[in-house]
């Protein structure tokens, strides 16, 4: 017996309503990066390995999808050998970069622009605004709003230093969030500050490792945080010198005269100070999106160095962030191009998804792209039907006729199914009266009109 048809764990297929669903938040978002000088690229779906490794930490890097060589990369590996790769030994430890495994399927996006931003960087006139909206691919385990193949949508600034690049990603995700109709708070740190805390800690090289845990906060909680530190080397008086920080509580307002207070002995951490209180300022009043300072607010990726964002729904079940980013000093220098400063966003839009959809946010006009339905009576109607066809979509309203001639029943339910509003009936009578019956699916109401007003009557 045949297998029973699946799809790969963390991945999905996606319905013409679901289709028009997150095409309707691609071209929301789309809409508003280019209202702000965003200009598209796209990248390939695979990079080099070397490209990937090594920038997201370890435990980024665990999560990266990597592709087998084919062909002859495998005639010397044999059939055992074959068997021990399958589960997970390294078989030819001296070549098994380069012969087995020399691709992998981009992690995010931000890494590859890097790559792209170098390449061609003779191209390109900086500041470098992109934006990109484009798969990546990651080896997690399955679970509610988390999956293993999922869209980012990105904008990045790079080759400006200026922190009014932060105020605009702010008022970027405040507009996008506004057309969406979706109430959001966009979290704000920075990476600075954190820096500066570790300092007065007393263990400054650990910052890598006490970020790394206090990005697991809203998840595992402050004990279990605090476990990890230990793990990882954190000494007791470090623990103990940030535990401060989970005692913060109140508006930007309310915790900055408190911070400049405990973080006074570190000249990173007044700078990151400094430069959220210029953010908070410049930002002004947003639309409908909430500007709030998080203190424990990390971001786990290694590259962050100084502004950090996350931005939460305020309504629905979703957990954990929807959108996130921040500020890199010189995420172009592991490919050799040095202080390239820059600063970028990411949506998940598979996240925002489920919010609007758990929230019905959605237009209800998104369910069906088809306005108007041409019923089939046999051939000499559906001829007559073609002409008027393609006068309803020179008008720009997309209609289809329905291609058999059975019955009424079948046609209108299939005009249900779809939710097409209108039917258009045009039998015997009406070709001989030049009319046209309109149905109106909804109210169950027909209504005659001339050829010339059906436009103007379902337009």
């Amino acid at each position: 017996m045949a297998n029973k048809p699946s799809i790969p764990k963390g991945t999905r297929d996606f319905s013409p309503t679901e289709m028009l669903r997150r095409q309707y938040i691609f071209d929301t978002i789309r809409g508003v990066f280019q209202k702000y000088g965003f200009l598209p690229i796209e990248t390939p779906a695979m990079e080099n390995l070397d490209t990937l490794t090594g920038k997201y930490g370890e435990e980024g890097d665990r999560l990266i999808f990597k592709i087998l060589n084919s062909g002859d990369a495998w005639s010397g590996v044999g059939e055992e050998g074959k068997k021990r790769l399958a589960n997970g030994e390294v078989v030819h430890p001296g070549r098994f970069a380069t012969e087995v495994s020399e691709k992998a399927l981009r992690y995010d996006l931000t890494v590859p622009f890097a790559r792209y931003v170098v390449q061609h960087q003779n191209e390109i006139s900086f500041p470098f605004k992109r934006y990109q909206i484009q798969p990546v691919w990651r080896a997690d385990r399955p679970q509610k709003g988390r999956y293993r193949e999922f869209y980012q949508c990105d904008a990045d600034v790079i080759g400006s230093t200026s922190l009014l690049n932060e105020v605009e990603l702010v008022q970027l995700f405040d507009d996008v969030f506004t057309v969406l109709g979706l109430q959001v708070v966009i979290k704000i740190n920075d990476r600075k500050v954190l820096s500066g805390i570790a300092e007065v800690s007393g263990q400054p090289e650990k910052v890598v490792d006490i970020v790394t845990a206090l990005d697991k906060l809203d998840k595992i909680g402050r004990e279990k945080v605090e476990e990890e530190m230990r793990t990882k080397g954190v000494s007791e008086e470090a623990i103990i010198g940030i535990a401060p920080l989970f005692e913060l509580k109140g508006s930007w307002k309310e915790q900055q005269p408190i911070l400049e207070k405990w973080l006074a002995s570190s000249a990173t951490a007044k700078q990151g100070l400094k430069d959220l209180s210029f953010t908070f300022e410049a930002a002004g009043t947003l639309k409908s999106a909430v500007l709030e300072f998080d203190p424990t607010l990390a971001r786990g990726l290694d590259y962050y160095t100084g502004a950090i964002f996350e931005v939460k729904a305020a309504e629905g079940t979703m957990p954990g962030s929807i959108c996130g980013g921040g500020r890199y000093d010189d995420l172009t220098g592991i490919f050799g191009l040095k202080n390239m400063s820059g600063v970028g966003i990411s949506f998940g839009a598979d996240r925002i998804y489920d919010v609007l959809l758990e929230t019905n946010k959605f237009p209800e006009q998104l369910g069906s792209s088809t306005k108007l339905l041409f019923a089939n009576f046999g051939e000499q109607e559906a001829m007559h039907c073609l002409k008027l066809l393609r006068t309803v979509r020179e008008a720009g309203i997309a209609a289809e006729l329905y291609p058999d001639a059975v019955k009424m029943a079948k046609q209108f339910k299939y005009a249900d199914d779809k939710g097409i509003p209108f039917v258009a009936i045009i039998g015997e009578q009406e070709m001989k009266q030049g009319i046209v019956t309109v149905k109106d699916m909804k109210s169950g109401e027909q209504k005659a009109v001339k050829g010339e007003e059906l436009v103007g009557l379902v337009g």
